[in-house]
């Protein structure tokens, strides 16, 4: 079974998140973005963990899916063109700060539990070590190791993924507090870690260059703080729909495979390249190296992005793939695209009121921007099909992002505004 899975979220008790972040929201976000498995997030939350006993019931093995009743009355507000199953996993990110090799540490972390009672008892192994009532994203004072030793003893079956695994600040190879490989993290522990995800300022290709992650699984995910971000990174699978096919066809068990991740340019991300936002300097790795990590304008110390890191930590030229590799697609948010033909801010009402038009004569994001033929939307928003059609070719111009500013990527050029009785689309 085909099965689009994001993994990575945070639930409206989270710092900095939405209060749309309900459970039924989730619901219907994921049948307008195409999305079959959602992950909660944000398990350790008392709250959190209380309102989706409240709201979910026991589907599939592992799996959960919102109550008849309230998945009635959202089903009422969803367009028959994305009306589909959606289904919850268990998840959290934790974020482990402490000392280890004379550095101080901050890495993410992505635990998962196969039911509620795994996740209580994590929970409460966890509450002994830190508070995880104060934030639905815990920070606590606990090794990588320690927290993978805990989720493994609570069931054989939960799991550890490092989470957006090179941003600089808060992951397991970032540059200001990582480490140089997952041994260094996790010891005699590492053969447990069998996946990674990927983050939003790096791709595939960029992490195949470290042969020490030629066994890892590479997922991407969308880390989404609303739920409109749902999906901007997210995983494709052909496998059973339970909680074992999905983590087996990362282990690379059983018949079930992860078919490919489906990713930003990760120019787009906010920490692709090394610089200074203060001072709006953004530097490539050589740069960097020339300039001693300073930043030209103010002489203070840059943030070293993903691809600077990637260079340092790379044994191989670009361009190697381990056989058994899942594929990746770039994809640009279509909310991003339309507000492009319109020239103005993808948050604008104008550009909601065409994206909601669109799902309902298309179907979920996910499919416009991946399936629909092009010919389906060129007589009636031919900006928008020259759009896509070159975002699935990867024919776009990109502005890197770099110490916390997102990248910015453009589909369409100032010719393409020129009114001709017959847009050309290719």
């Amino acid at each position: 079974m085909r099965i689009v899975a994001d993994l990575h979220i945070h639930s409206h008790l989270s710092r900095a998140c939405s209060r749309e972040l309900t459970p039924q929201s989730l619901y219907r976000w994921c049948q307008l973005k195409g999305i079959t498995v959602l992950t909660t997030g944000d398990f350790t939350h008392p709250k959190w963990i209380a309102e989706l006993k409240e709201h979910l019931e026991s589907a599939e093995d592992g799996l959960f899916a919102l109550k008849k009743e309230p998945a009635r009355r959202v089903d009422d507000n969803i367009p028959a063109s994305c009306r589909s199953q959606v289904r919850f996993v268990l998840g959290v990110e934790i974020s482990c700060i402490y000392k280890k090799g004379a550095r101080v540490r901050k890495v993410h972390h992505l635990v998962f539990a196969p039911s509620f009672e795994v996740a209580e008892k994590i929970n409460k192994a966890l509450e002994k070590i830190g508070n995880i009532r104060s934030d639905g994203r815990p920070i606590l004072g606990l090794d990588s190791k320690n927290l993978l030793d805990i989720v493994l003893n609570a069931s054989p079956e939960a799991c550890l993924i490092p989470a957006h695994a090179w941003t600089p600040h808060f992951a397991i190879f970032g540059s200001e507090s990582g480490f140089d490989s997952l041994e260094e993290c996790f010891e005699d522990l590492t053969p447990q870690i069998f996946a990674i995800e990927t983050g939003l300022s790096s791709d595939p290709s960029m992490n195949r260059r470290i042969s020490g992650l030629d066994r890892i699984t590479l997922i991407s995910n969308s880390d989404a703080h609303s739920p409109e971000k749902l999906a901007r990174e997210t995983n494709l699978f052909d496998t059973e729909l339970s909680y074992r096919g999905l983590f087996d066809a990362m282990k690379q068990k059983g018949p079930g495979r992860l078919l490919k991740t489906l990713e930003f340019f990760p120019e787009e991300g906010k920490y692709h390249v090394d610089g200074h936002r203060k001072c709006q300097t953004r530097l490539t790795p050589s740069e960097t190296i020339k300039r001693r990590n300073l930043c030209p304008v103010c002489q203070t110390p840059v943030t070293v992005g993903v691809l600077h890191r990637v260079e340092k930590l790379a044994d191989r030229p670009e361009g190697t793939t381990p056989r058994q590799a899942a594929g990746f697609e770039h994809i640009v948010p279509l909310k991003e695209l339309i507000a492009e033909t319109f020239r103005v801010k993808p948050g604008s009402v104008k550009v909601d009121r065409q994206y909601h038009r669109l799902l309902n004569n298309f179907g979920p994001e996910l499919n416009i921007l991946r399936e629909l033929p092009m010919e389906r939307l060129e007589t009636e928003f031919p900006l928008l099909a020259l759009a896509i059609s070159r975002m699935r070719q990867g024919k776009v111009s990109v502005q890197a992002g770099y110490d916390g500013e997102y990248g910015v990527i453009r589909a369409l050029k100032e010719s393409d505004f020129v009114k001709t009785e017959e847009p050309s689309l290719f």
